[in-house]
């Protein structure tokens, strides 16, 4: 059976299970925020559905964690391979299921393709150590053989911001590392990650080794969490979504990066320029729909008229419009729920005294002007919760104390920035701020793969970034020798 069909002149995708595609029992619609219309069918799958995908990735176990290392890395090749073959196909779905402008979706399918790349190097690079017993007194002559073993299967459930990118992020070590995967895509989205699986088919990805199956979270995520069958949840979405999962997940390995409500710690004694530009681009793009989005800008008060009338003159440089077009930079929003959750944090704001220098409405269709609020203060909506939309805080401190100390008043801690030219004081920040990682003078960034990200406090649980990742997909394995 071939991987998707036409129903009323769109696609319509399949299930991948056990190296074949599956007809389906039920479907669902894709709809785009561009036309708002649907843009294509993925399957609903069913709980039987669920289980036969899980069960592939189980039978398919023993062969993966014994394929040699070489051979893990050539698949994983030859998939990055498949990807810039098709980067052009790729980046317009992306762009259609998910309203991402052309020249985004184009870079995360690169992106994506350098990922499998370098998960293929370092999946010859997994090893251990030697460890002996004369570091205690009047031990018995041991030596530990230490060796990191596959988890098993791991589910990887993806969210919709970065669609194929971020199901890639967690595939690509899953296979490196010797696991076996079973897939579940964002709802909005899904439509990439099927086309993701017929590449994986056609370079010989063995039969069992992935396996995708889309649905409402709330369905075929529920069954697929609670299957024993499953060794591992690595989960990228909301930490309301995230705390669930931990507490149905019970003994399996977890893998969470969950939501961010990163700051920009912007001191009197910083290029204003460069911080203007980095913070407004950490906030507004992809509409600031990343869990690492700049959620708001501490600005110390003697700098902060100045610093906002350079924020709202670099938003403007930003051009909100068709997708379709190169120049675009900023699209719709995922849904029509949440332009309308935009727009109550932005509503709730005003009301509560932030004023409005730029925005601050909806536009046509799900689109959200570009905004900027000043005089945002800890008591307001917008400055504790993620906004997921194109939104500039500004939040005015009166010193660097109180900056940090702000900066720690949440109970996400995923990433931050800092924009200063005192390196004493870049160090201070980078060490004193609650968060998985600090970017001195620079946007928050998960990027590059070789770097690790991820967070604390609700942000999550373990570290992403390839080598991370692929040694939060191993358990520890010892075997001692009685000497």
């Amino acid at each position: 059976m071939k991987y998707k069909r036409r129903v009323k002149s769109k696609p319509a995708y399949n299930l991948f299970i056990d190296g074949k595609w599956v007809k389906p029992k039920k479907m669902q619609e894709v709809i785009s925020p561009i036309t708002r219309k649907v843009c294509g069918y993925v399957p609903a799958a069913t709980v039987e559905e669920c289980n036969k995908a899980v069960s592939a990735a189980v039978k398919a176990k023993k062969k993966m964690a014994e394929m040699e290392a070489v051979e893990r890395a050539e698949i994983l090749d030859a998939l990055g391979k498949g990807l810039r073959e098709n980067v052009k196909s790729l980046s317009k779905i992306i762009m259609m299921e998910a309203g991402k402008p052309i020249s985004l979706a184009t870079g995360e399918v690169i992106r994506t393709a350098e990922t499998l790349e370098y998960a293929a190097e370092e999946a010859k690079r997994i090893d251990g150590e030697l460890l002996k017993s004369d570091s205690f007194p009047n031990m018995p002559k041991k030596l530990a053989l230490v060796v990191r073993q596959p988890v098993g299967v791991v589910l990887a459930i993806a969210p919709f911001n970065y669609p194929l990118n971020l199901a890639v992020a967690k595939i690509a070590p899953a296979l490196a590392a010797g696991n076996t995967v079973v897939c579940k895509p964002a709802s909005d989205d899904p439509m990439c990650v099927f086309e993701f699986a017929e590449i994986a088919r056609r370079a010989g990805v063995p039969k069992g080794v992935l396996n995708v199956v889309s649905g409402i979270g709330s369905e075929v995520g529920e069954s697929l969490i609670n299957n024993p069958k499953v060794d591992m949840v690595s989960f990228t979405g909301s930490t309301k979504i995230g705390k669930h999962i931990a507490e149905r997940a019970r003994f399996k390995k977890l893998h969470l990066e969950m939501g961010g409500k990163s700051p920009s710690v912007v001191l009197k004694d910083a290029n204003l320029d460069l911080a203007a530009k980095e913070s407004v681009k950490g906030a507004i793009k992809f509409s600031g729909q990343r869990c690492d989005a700049v959620s708001r800008v501490l600005v110390e008060s003697p700098i902060a008229n100045e610093f906002a009338k350079k924020v709202v003159k670099e938003v403007k440089k930003w051009k909100v419009g068709d997708p379709t077009k190169k120049d675009t930079q900023i699209g719709p929003l995922i849904n029509e729920r949440a332009l309308h959750r935009v727009d109550e944090l932005v509503k709730d704001a005003k009301k509560k005294g932030a004023k409005v220098l730029l925005g601050g409405k909806k536009l046509n269709g799900w689109y959200y002007a570009p905004t900027v609020l000043d005089y945002v203060t800890p008591k307001m909506e917008i400055a504790q919760e993620e906004i997921f939309g194109p939104v500039v805080v500004l939040m005015r401190v009166k010193n660097y104390e109180e900056a940090i100390k702000s900066a720690n008043n949440s109970r996400y801690a995923l990433h931050a920035s800092v924009f200063t030219n005192d390196i004493n004081k870049a160090i201070d920040a980078g060490m004193r701020i609650e968060a998985g990682g600090v970017q001195v003078n620079g946007a928050p960034s998960r990027g590059p793969d070789n770097f690790p990200f991820g967070g604390d406090k609700e942000s999550g649980i373990g570290r992403e970034g390839i080598r991370y990742t692929i040694h939060e997909m191993t358990k520890i394995h010892s075997i001692v020798l009685n000497l």
